[in-house]
């Protein structure tokens, strides 16, 4: 091939690649010029100074924090500080700038007057809504005349005030503020206080000067006395008057219209019928908070809360644990399930939700529109609430209970004698209470739970104290007509058993187990008249059923308020109980005998302990009307009479197969005035009858005396406080012995299996009595029946907290700031002293809820050992 051939292919080939020249075989640089190469140098080294000069300045620039805190330590050092001007921090308000997010110091000047100046201005805002629902006092201590000729909002009230400040240090007080004003009063022991001005004027610079003022640690709240017709005619009028008609219009029934239905007429003509007033909280929200929430929430929310609670077991029994001490099984498995103690299984509903109480106390005062009402308070004393509202819209009180309460409002407006006053502790009418019994059977209605209900009580509540007895009287006649009346002029016929007056004296409406009570006999027939030929007096008693057994129920007995709820209840505790015909039940605070009697078919005995006489005689009685011999009731505390019964079943060794139970051949004793025995002491059986206590219970605090050697038993008739750590000492053994020789009916017998069930009241059960379950070796299995949840952790923590070694024991005599503790934490204090014994095992929980509408419910813990 020739040359000149091949040349154009090659030729051909280069100018392939000059069309497609590849990128590093270009040099720029080499096409240019020596003076354009000179500038781009120039202009790359001018662009790097500026770089340089930038960052140098951004590096000298201070942060966006600069300045923006004051200087601690220039503060703590007389204004010096070792870093000078150089410190980040400001030296003083002068050099102090904003912070990034237009905020200052929360500690300067400047942030401190701003904050205020917000606070005063939300608070001007608020000042008319605070005065409305946190303040509603109907009730003064000033005097009738001083109160009748003060003009209205001239009289205001003082809440938050220190407890032990007294009318002179209230008027100090003012008068250190420069506070004008006409009187001033206040009593001990009440957070409240009440000051009368002359004039708006003094009234206005009152406000000013004390709304929100921090007194101790206590931020002072103003609110508005509400006033209220102290004249007798003014009383009356109440009821009589178109205005009042107006307001609330009257059934024959006793049904009452809703108070707030009022027309602008009225409004205009009565002061006491202003927005302010209107906008008042409602009944049914402090009353039943949940009742809004659907029924399935409810129950989630009440199950949160528990698991809650039962996490502080765990912490806190983990804190009381000693040194040196192994931490407990279910404390080391706690987090398994997350921190709780034991597993809560679950909450058991409500078969009822509406109208479900069978028991409801009505307080009597002034509602918010100053009208006598019988209803539930809208809040606490101590936040300075007296005012009464009717139970309006209550979804937990049951028809019946609403009638009767406006069968009794309506009569308190025509009564001659006061309502009870809470502030002055006088006056006459205090609260009604209605019971309810319910009809044997299941099957009760959900969408009529009344119809259900065949007997009803009415308490009322009085204090007579000086009162004749002529007026008191006829007032009671009064009374019993009026309900009488409005009982059968109601459709349907209401139903009413009996009706009990109680004499009660104290402050609080809480009245103790021995308060007189007294029994009215109330006509049969539609007319009044029929009384005079039928005056027979019903005995004090109504009856409801629980597990088809039939219970007797006197005014001042415990009887769970949700019937059906309680059959549940009762239900669960027998089967985690694992009861058996070897097995000996303690029902502690057993109240009229439901658990123990529901349970007795299940057990071979068992033995109830009971403060209230009352209830242990209506608890012999149910056993009696039921046929149950197996039962036996103590009347005394617990604390007082624990430890001679848990040492006369406890003590001696168990039965042995083949030798007879000792028999304690005794005769019979007398009875007493309030208890009897129930029942033939069952001889075949071995198995003693409900054998009543003896002892003087006219006490005040009925506290239990014994009373010498009279033939009665006295198993409650030494005090456990003086005992020595295992609950025993030598003069109660020696009583203890004249107990079970001497004085009983009944034959000892000793069982296997020996199980407790404790329903305390809400403080829970007391530490005497913890110390007693949990140093019984015999005793392995405890079942515990909660209404407050705090008290079962508490109580818990004693149970189930392994004892301290001897040189730990007894180191909890630091008992100062015992007052501020809370009751978990006096627990842990006082499982240092707990003798020497096996602590209990939480094994599982389960949640009933009584108490459907509201944040309350009863919840079981089994414990174990």
């Amino acid at each position: 091939m020739s040359t000149e051939t091949l040349n154009p292919k090659i030729n051909g080939e280069d100018s392939t690649e000059q069309l497609h020249p590849p990128e590093p075989s270009t040099n720029p640089t080499a096409e240019i010029s020596p003076t354009e190469k000179r500038k781009r140098e120039e202009t790359e080294t001018e662009a790097e100074t500026e770089t340089e000069t930038e960052t140098k300045q951004q590096q000298q620039r201070p942060s966006p924090l600069w300045k923006t805190s004051l200087c601690s330590y220039f503060r703590r050092n007389d204004n010096s500080c070792s870093h000078g001007e150089t410190c980040r921090y400001a030296h003083g308000e002068s050099e102090l700038r904003p912070r990034p997010d237009s905020t200052w110091d929360p500690t300067s000047e400047r942030a401190k007057k701003m904050a205020k100046k917000d606070d005063d201005g939300e608070k001007a805002e608020n000042k008319e809504e605070e005065k409305c629902n946190d303040v509603m006092m109907t009730e003064a201590l000033d005097d009738e005349e001083e109160c009748s000729s003060s003009g209205t909002g001239l009289s205001k009230c003082l809440v938050n005030l220190p407890m032990k400040w007294s009318s002179d240090n209230l008027r100090c007080f003012l008068k250190q503020h420069d506070v004008t004003f006409k009187s001033a009063k206040k009593k001990k022991g009440m957070v409240v206080g009440f000051v009368t001005f002359e004039n708006p004027e003094q009234v206005k610079s009152a406000l000013k000067e004390l709304n929100g003022k921090l007194v101790g640690n206590k931020n002072l709240k103003v609110g508005d006395v509400i006033p209220r017709p102290f004249e007798r005619k003014g009383n009356s009028a109440i009821s009589s008057s178109p205005s009042s008609q107006q307001g609330e219009k009257q059934t024959p029934t006793g049904d009452s219209l809703d108070s707030t239905k009022i027309s602008d007429e009225t409004e205009a003509e009565d002061p006491l019928f202003s927005d302010s007033v209107l906008k008042g909280r409602s009944v049914r929200d402090v009353v039943t908070p949940l009742a809004n929430i659907p029924y399935a929430e409810q129950l989630e929310q009440k199950k949160s809360s528990l698991m809650q609670t039962l996490k502080k077991l765990t912490r806190n029994a983990r804190k009381a644990c000693p040194n040196g001490v192994s931490l407990p099984e279910w404390i080391l498995k706690s987090r398994e399930i997350g921190g709780q103690p034991c597993k809560l299984e679950g909450i058991i509903d409500s078969p009822l939700i509406e109208g479900y109480r069978n028991k409801c106390e009505f307080s009597v005062g002034y509602s918010v529109l100053g009208k006598p009402t019988a209803g539930f308070l809208l809040g606490n004393f101590r936040e300075g609430v007296t005012a009464v509202e009717e139970p309006v819209n209550c979804p937990n009180v049951s028809r019946i209970a609403c009638k009767y309460a406006a069968i009794f409002q309506e009569f308190l407006q025509q009564s001659t004698l006061p309502i009870w006053n809470r502030l002055n502790n006088t006056g006459f009418w205090r609260q009604l209470t209605v019971r309810e019994g319910r009809m044997p059977g299941n099957n009760v209605e959900v969408e009529n739970p009344d119809a259900s209900i065949s007997e009803v009580m009415l308490i009322v509540q009085v204090c007579t104290l000086g009162l004749d007895d002529a007026v008191v009287n006829d007032e009671f006649q009064s009374m019993v007509k009026a309900f009488a009346m409005g009982a059968s002029s109601a459709s349907p016929t209401l139903p009413l058993t009996v009706l009990v007056v109680q004499d009660h004296t104290g402050i609080s409406n809480v009245a103790p187990a021995d308060a007189p009570l007294r029994v009215l006999p109330f006509p049969k027939g539609e007319s009044y008249s029929e009384l005079q030929a039928d005056n027979t007096v019903a005995e004090a008693k109504i009856h409801d059923f629980i597990n088809g057994l039939k219970f007797c129920i006197s005014p001042t007995a415990f009887f769970q308020v949700n019937t059906l709820a309680a059959e549940k209840l009762y239900s669960l505790a027998g089967d985690w109980a694992s009861l058996g015909p070897d097995t000996l039940l303690f029902d502690v605070c057993c109240g009229t005998g439901t658990i123990g009697l529901t349970l007795a078919n299940r057990v071979g005995m068992v033995v109830g302990i009971e403060m209230n006489a009352s209830a242990v005689s209506d608890a012999q009685r149910n056993a009696e009307i039921n046929g149950i011999k197996n039962c036996r009731f103590v009347c005394g505390k617990a604390e007082d009479v624990m430890g001679s019964v848990l040492r006369e079943y406890l003590t001696s060794p168990p039965k042995v197969d083949g030798i007879p139970d000792i028999q304690e051949n005794t005769t019979s004793t007398e009875k007493t005035d309030s208890i009897v025995n129930a029942s033939e002491t069952d001889e075949g059986s071995g198995i003693g009858s409900a054998t009543a206590p003896i002892g003087n219970t006219d006490s005040a605090d009925n506290t239990v005396e014994p009373e010498g050697k009279e033939g009665l038993e006295h198993t409650n008739g030494t005090s456990l406080s003086e005992s020595s750590a295992d609950g025993i000492t030598e003069s109660e053994t020696q009583l203890g012995k004249s107990c079970s020789s001497d004085n009983l009916t009944t034959s000892v017998r000793h069982f296997k299996n020996v199980v407790a069930i404790v329903d305390p009241p809400r403080v829970g059960l007391h530490p005497t009595v913890i110390k007693l379950l949990r140093t019984n070796s015999r005793l392995r299995r405890l079942v515990y029946i909660s209404c407050n949840p705090e008290s079962l952790v508490a109580n818990a923590i004693e149970l189930c907290t392994p004892s301290p070694d001897e040189s730990e024991r007894g180191n909890n005599k630091n008992n100062r700031g015992w007052r501020n503790m809370s009751s978990a934490s006096l627990a842990r204090h006082r499982t240092k002293s707990m003798p020497s014994s096996e602590p209990f095992q939480p094994v599982k929980a389960m949640a009933v809820d009584l108490f459907p509408h509201t944040p309350h419910c009863e919840l079981v813990m089994l414990l174990e050992r």
